[in-house]
């Protein structure tokens, strides 16, 4: 992230309640070195991060995101989207302001782009999350719609409480994090959907303002802490919906995370700094998914596109249809818990 984009002295005065210390960061004399992102926002005293949520008050770092939400819902964990994780079940979602990316695509950027104190937020510290998302029937919580990593310490703490009430946890991110803020989560996470935003470096820094090694690392690692994980490429007109954005995503997934990973190919639709842009063309997205499967990915998607049909899962082995969906409803389900096709018993990767 570019230094201009550190907002100097933008820090307020005094903390609110919704302030805790940073988990993760360096002190060197005033400075503070946050070490959550590889952003690695280096603050003076009175600085905020390139997150917008951590400043440096008297040379300690501090979030201004913990227990104050901008965003509470319930939704089906297909919205995520996440078809491989318990089908049909409910995610409490929850978020609040703040992203350590500038995607010029973002569909969210009303909070994502926001102050913590620019927001209208409600009170819900991590020890009340669990009862609030069992109210709501809730498998899981979900930590969603603007970037969780900006609100890290919220996102372990409520975690940790979720986990200790029996409750799973799902992650949904641009996986733009260190090694050394993945290795205290990700044993803490049963689920994630990582945006893979793009597949060159060029392109990962103009439509996103980040570097594209990062989020591969994380993939990986991922498959390293055997977390369960899906990914999603949204294919943005002019930058992405083109085959070889497709072939290398789908090459690179193939080589490095197996052929049983889901791939959710996304229709891009105007947005943000993008409005100019039109939808992304549905045959374009179809033509990608055949490509993607012909290279030999098992399950890939085409999500934002209602009526189109191409959400069901299908069994490798027979071809039938073991999860059918129309949008994020699951109409008929022939999978066991062990996520045997009913058909074949055939093994679906993920978890049921």
């Amino acid at each position: 992230m570019a230094e201009g984009d550190i907002f100097k002295n933008d820090a307020p005065k005094v903390l609110w309640k919704w302030s805790k210390e940073a988990m993760l960061y360096e002190k060197n004399g005033g400075k503070t070195k946050c070490l959550v992102c590889p952003n690695h926002c280096e603050l003076s005293p009175g600085d905020r991060s390139a997150c917008r949520v951590k400043v440096n008050l008297d040379g300690r770092a501090y979030t201004l995101a913990y227990g104050n939400p901008c965003a509470l819902h319930t939704d089906p964990i297909e919205k995520k989207p996440l078809f491989h994780f318990h089908p049909g079940s409910s995610a409490f979602s929850l978020a609040t302001a703040g992203c350590n990316l500038r995607c010029l695509n973002c569909q969210n950027w009303e909070i994502s782009q926001k102050k913590p104190e620019e927001l209208q937020n409600v009170e819900l510290f991590p020890d009340a999350v669990p009862a609030a998302a069992k109210r709501e029937a809730c498998l899981s919580v979900a930590y969603t719609y603007s970037e969780p990593i900006a609100y890290y310490e919220y996102m372990i703490d409520t975690a940790k409480a979720a986990r200790a009430a029996g409750l799973k946890n799902v992650w949904i991110s641009n996986g733009y994090i260190s090694r050394a803020g993945l290795e205290p989560l990700a044993p803490l996470i049963d689920g994630a959907n990582i945006n893979l935003k793009a597949f060159t470096e060029a392109t990962y820094n103009e439509l996103n303002g980040a570097h594209l090694k990062f989020v591969l690392e994380t993939l990986k690692a991922l498959k390293e802490f055997n977390v369960w994980f899906e990914v999603t490429t949204l294919m943005v007109p002019t930058y992405t919906d083109d085959m070889e954005t497709v072939r290398g995503v789908a090459d690179w997934i193939l080589k490095n995370l197996g052929p049983g990973t889901p791939l959710h190919l996304s229709r891009f639709y105007p947005q943000h700094r993008l409005q100019h842009l039109p939808p992304t063309s549905v045959d374009k997205l179809v033509a990608a998914r055949e490509q993607a499967l012909k290279m030999g990915l098992q399950f890939v998607y085409v999500g934002n596109v209602p009526g189109l049909g191409l959400e069901s899962t299908q069994c490798p082995g027979c071809r039938r249809t073991v999860i059918e969906r129309n949008g994020f409803t699951v109409r008929a389900r022939n999978i066991d818990i062990k996520g045997l096709c009913a058909f074949c018993k055939t093994s679906i990767p993920g978890r049921f």
